[in-house]
């Protein structure tokens, strides 16, 4: 359908048909039910709202799509539009999007989504509720989880990946649209708690955290989500300065903008508005064009034009977005898009897919300690002990369509490498603890019995790590967090191990073995109390349908470890939040004269991070050196090239990620200590050298300044180039 035959079907749409448009509602409202008791009665719409409904959240399957789509056009002219969390994966599970930040691959990242977007239109969607691309820096918020990290550059490279991804050959038969969130700075809520508040200046608001949101725009994201968060006491689905100032004007935006999950009437709740009638006169003057979830738009637009409280236009306008993202899927000439259940046999969780995904996992992984035990042979008798040793939980919370049992465990993978003879295994115990509030974590009573090990399970395991710890030449030690403990809802003040499981490290310490431990979570953990007790740890997240190949590749030394934190992990929860790009402060302990006491730092703990963020080893070592600039200054008009020469002193090959950082050390607003502005992965033979160049242009030395101008100031800039962000070769140089 052209445009002009598209403009014709809006302006025949009645008002209850262009408003229906701009109501989603979840699947259950789909489903066989009466009126009476079922969703309508609780969300206070009527069955008409809900044959005029145009999206509808989370349903999945070529079939159940299809059936709901045809029983929706025997009421409705207007076909549905399928969105779906789909966040790091649809069928074929990848790494945490916290993982995918620690490849620093964006390359590798986008055919990753490329892949998620094709089995997610096999199976019936056409929107994913991805990428997240909130900038976190504090750990105990569990959505740390579908976060790149704690960089604004790091984070717009894969921002623009993933939407790139997604919405691959975009057109009326290929791709999926991206719908980034959740604008804006979700991933900085106070205290680490969900659904909590911002407070934060506009300028480090558009430094650090908007950059992101700004990168997916530009890669042509079709849809934007709001926040749950107020954003300085406004909330930010309510927020015209966001949405519309910037969002839309500033930016140019001019695709779908929907809220999250019932966020409009929950105005309310926030004590914002008095009621969903103001609720949405607030959101759809900040032009929220999709009501998700809420009654809302379906109940109060009506209302609110007959008094003149919202404009007729803006209404076509909102319908218009809607539309024509439908019309440019092809949802007019085909309301299935491709979707059957031949489709769906071609494309999920394909032998294809599934190296990818090992790939993925591979370079995801984080080596953070290695005292030279890894790689393993596999001639060494090999003890499998930990709660993760057998287990396919290995997705995460947020692999919505996600089947375990298509999971390769780590004992699956290990039986594949090591002989029978020489692997042992056993859980040595539960995930979760004994007295885990498992009501808060939203499990149910049988979820979290059939969690736990019995007392008879229990003793036997207790009895098989002694004759494990005994037996074995090393012992390989897979614990970490349950899938409930981070994601969405996963809040958490104490964010170690937990207590019964770091018991079982120190247990099995005892042993004098080397133990190997493989964490898995959905954030960084404090792990200072188990690092000492192992001699080496390996970061795995919740790696995803092939996580356990991946843990093997790595541990025996199949792969060579390549992935960098792209988040750092705290000494102790008291640090939070922590990031390496703070600001200088007066009183810091590399520039302060003062004593030791009074200085910026604890007293309890050493400063910084456990391990910092870019870190990771592998098992080539790359020597750094000579760092050259071509000049000493650099003028606007000018780049400026800085080289280093890296040297691979081992027998392996590797790849390296080469940082470059910046400092501007004098500047009319205090900058970071550092910040990444760029970096190369290089790959290196054995005892190989190469020279590695960086270029520097005035792009990267801008700044917002105190009347929130992005300015380059001249002065002194200091230059860091190195393996992580505080591992480095530093000079500098003068832009004036």
């Amino acid at each position: 359908m052209n445009d002009k035959k598209l403009h014709a079907l809006l302006d025949d749409l009645s008002l209850k048909e262009k408003i229906g448009q701009l109501v989603q509602l979840p699947g259950e409202f789909f489903a066989v039910h009466t009126a009476t008791t079922g969703p309508e009665q609780k969300l206070g719409i009527t069955p008409e709202v809900v044959d005029m409904c145009g999206s509808v959240l989370n349903v999945a399957g070529a079939e159940k799509t299809r059936q709901v789509q045809d029983k929706h056009l025997k009421k409705s002219r207007i076909p549905l539009l399928f969105m779906s969390d789909i966040i790091y994966g649809f069928k074929t599970i990848y790494p945490i999007p916290l993982g995918l930040g620690a490849t620093w691959d964006p390359e590798l990242i986008e055919k990753d989504y490329q892949n998620t977007a094709d089995e997610a239109q096999a199976s019936g969607n056409q929107v994913a509720f991805a990428p997240m691309v909130d900038l976190v820096r504090d750990a105990r918020w569990g959505r740390v989880l579908e976060s790149t990290g704690e960089d604004p550059y790091l984070n717009s490279q894969f921002a623009s990946a993933m939407v790139r991804g997604f919405q691959h050959d975009f057109d009326k038969q290929h791709g999926i649209a991206a719908c980034v969130k959740h604008f804006a700075a979700y991933g900085a809520v106070e205290s680490g708690k969900e659904y909590n508040s911002v407070e934060m200046s506009e300028r480090k608001l558009r430094q650090e955290y908007l950059p992101s949101y700004k990168a997916a725009v530009d890669a042509g994201t079709k849809l934007v989500m709001t926040a749950f968060n107020t954003m300085n006491g406004v909330p930010v689905t309510g927020n015209k300065w966001l949405l519309k100032d910037i969002l839309r004007e500033e930016w140019g935006f001019d695709g779908i903008i929907i809220s999250d999950y019932a966020a409009v009437a929950e105005l309310v709740n926030h004590g914002f508005v008095p009621d969903n009638h103001a609720a949405t006169q607030c959101a759809f003057n900040a032009t929220v064009d999709i009501d998700m979830k809420s009654p809302c738009y379906a109940n109060e637009l009506q209302p609110l034009l007959a008094e003149g409280r919202i404009d007729l236009q803006k209404v076509d306008e909102a319908c218009w977005r809607v539309l024509k993202l439908k019309n440019d899927m092809g949802l007019f000439e085909d309301p299935y898009r491709g979707a059957s259940a031949a489709a769906e046999a071609q494309q999920l969780v394909t032998p294809q897919k599934r190296t990818l995904a090992r790939k993925t996992a591979d370079e995801a992984s984080v080596l953070l300690k290695n005292d030279g035990i890894l790689p393993l042979s596999t001639d060494k008798k090999i003890a499998l002990i930990g709660p993760y040793s057998s287990s396919q939980e290995l997705i995460g919370l947020w692999a919505v369509h996600g089947d375990t049992r298509d999971v390769i465990s780590i004992e699956q993978a290990f039986k594949e490498k090591v002989a029978s003879e020489n692997l042992k295994v056993t859980s040595g115990t539960s995930l979760l603890a004994a007295d885990s509030n498992y009501q808060e974590m939203g499990m149910t009573a049988l979820q979290f019995e059939n969690s736990q090990l019995t007392d008879a399970d229990q003793q036997q395991a207790d009895q098989d790590v002694e004759v494990l710890g005994n037996w074995a030449d090393v012992i390989v030690m897979p614990v970490g967090e349950h899938t409930v403990q981070s994601g969405e809802a996963g809040s958490r003040t104490e964010i170690g191990l937990p207590a019964h499981q770091v018991a079982l490290i120190k247990r099995v310490a005892k042993f004098g073995k080397p133990i190997v431990l493989v964490t898995i979570s959905g954030r960084p953990l404090v792990l200072t109390d188990v690092a000492t007790s192992a001699n080496a740890i390996l970061q795995a997240w919740f790696p995803g349908t092939e996580g356990g190949h991946a843990i093997a590749d790595i541990i025996f030394g199949d792969v060579n470890p390549s992935g960098r934190l792209s988040m750092g992990f705290p000494r102790a929860v008291g640090q939070l939040p922590q990031y390496y790009s703070h600001l200088s402060t007066g009183r810091s302990p590399e520039t302060s004269g003062h004593s030791s006491r009074f200085m910026s730092k604890y007293i309890d703990a050493a400063d910084g991070p456990l391990y910092p963020f870019g870190y990771g080893l592998s098992y080539h070592h790359a020597k750094y050196h000579d760092l050259t600039l071509n000049r000493a200054t650099m003028m606007a008009d000018q780049t400026l090239q800085a080289t280093v020469a890296l040297e691979n002193e081992s027998d392996v090959a590797g790849t390296e990620t080469v940082q470059l950082y910046l400092q501007d050390m004098f500047a009319s607003v205090v900058q970071p200590v550092k910040a990444l502005k760029a970096y190369h992965r290089v790959t290196l033979a054995p005892h190989e050298q190469k020279n590695v160049t960086f270029t520097i242009d005035v792009a990267m030395l801008k700044f917002y300044n105190q009347q929130n101008q992005l300015i380059a100031e001249p002065g002194k800039f200091k230059l860091f180039v190195g393996a992580n962000s505080q591992d480095n070769l530093t000079t500098t140089f003068e832009y004036i």
